[in-house]
């Protein structure tokens, strides 16, 4: 396993930064694997696919360059370890400014092995550039100011964890591989290579990013970055998700949408975030909520959580049920339809 030896200084002072490059290179991620998580995902993947897709078709080296940089290593070169408060354009300059001997000795590492003619070449930074930038133009600059909500609005969150369960807590649930294993042992990945001892003074950054993916990286031994996926609740697109129909025509459709999202505590800024609605809105909202007894509020840290009442979640639980009875009558109603007329609908005319 990947372990990082972390001493308490280094892990006080580490801080969660929001990087639209991160974000980029998770989304180009994403496009590579092709597959989505949820709808919110599938939604993105076929509005960008194509276009990407596109892209590689026309420029192969791209393409072999993506294929070799993307495996259980990352070449190095075209994934820097972003720095607080620094912009996608100034992050992918130093992609730009990678010394082509330097990317090909990444590539190599990354695919184990030699690299494919089509990649013996000075260019490989100027076309890692041009492929992270339409990524970044194409496919997450339009969305940015939600996704970047989004992100904050975990940052909060993992906060407001810290707070409440200390760093340990945190580090456990970054990613399904990560753990805080007591005595400065920090276990970043599954991967086997010797034991990191990140010295005194380096600057850690935790990273999420909205997409299912997650990555190690470190320049030197100043700099180290643990990218993580944002809680599950906030990274899926939630204007993809069904409301059942009779509980938003009992408590109306916005309200509704809150009830449903509660299931997990979360924050008004949170929910302003994947719900893409203002704050007062869902301040007005959740008053009717907290008045109506559905759901209640505690305070954790600076934050404060909104999280369902058992009768929110009796209301809900039986409005779903509602609905599943009433579709699975709806199939019963078109089985017996289907059976009375012979199985099927028969065209009037038929051609041979």
């Amino acid at each position: 396993m990947g372990l990082w030896q972390i001493d308490t200084d280094t892990l006080a002072r580490s801080r969660f930064v929001v990087s639209p490059f991160a974000e980029t290179f998770a989304s180009l991620w994403l496009l590579r694997r092709g597959t989505a998580a949820h709808p919110g995902e599938e939604a993105w993947l076929r509005a960008h696919l194509p276009g990407y897709r596109a892209f590689l078709a026309a420029d192969p080296v791209a393409d072999a360059l993506v294929d070799a940089a993307l495996r259980s290593w990352i070449a190095d070169f075209i994934c820097p370890t972003p720095i607080s408060g620094e912009t996608f354009e100034e992050t992918v300059e130093r992609v730009r400014e990678a010394a082509p001997d330097s990317a090909r000795a990444n590539l190599r590492v990354s695919l184990a092995g030699p690299l494919p003619e089509l990649l013996e070449r000075d260019d490989l930074p100027e076309r890692a550039t041009a492929l992270l930038t339409h990524v970044w133009e194409e496919t997450v600059r339009p969305y940015w100011d939600r996704r970047r909500r989004v992100l904050e609005a975990d940052v909060v969150a993992r906060t407001a964890q810290v707070s409440q369960g200390g760093w340990a807590a945190v580090l456990d649930s970054l990613k399904p591989w990560t753990r805080w294993l007591g005595e400065s042992r920090f276990q970043v990945n599954l991967h086997e290579y010797p034991p990191r001892e990140i010295a005194s003074g380096a600057e850690l950054s935790f990273i999420p990013v909205t997409t299912g993916n997650g990555w190690v990286s470190w320049e030197g031994r100043e700099r180290y970055a643990v990218v993580y996926p944002c809680l599950g609740v906030l990274a899926e697109d939630h204007r993809h998700r069904p409301v059942p129909g009779g509980l938003g025509a009992l408590v109306g459709a916005a309200r509704a949408g809150l009830l449903v999202l509660l299931e997990t505590p979360m924050s008004t800024t949170q929910l302003v975030a994947v719900t893409g609605r203002a704050l007062g809105s869902v301040g007005r909202h959740l008053r009717v909520l907290l008045d109506a007894g559905l759901v209640e509020r505690r305070r954790a840290g600076r934050s404060v959580l909104y999280e369902r009442t058992a009768a929110g979640t009796v209301l809900v639980e039986a409005s779903r049920s509602e609905a599943s009875r009433s579709e699975a009558s709806r199939s019963e109603a078109s089985r017996t339809e289907a059976s009375r007329t012979g199985g099927s609908r028969r065209p009037d005319t038929y051609r041979s």
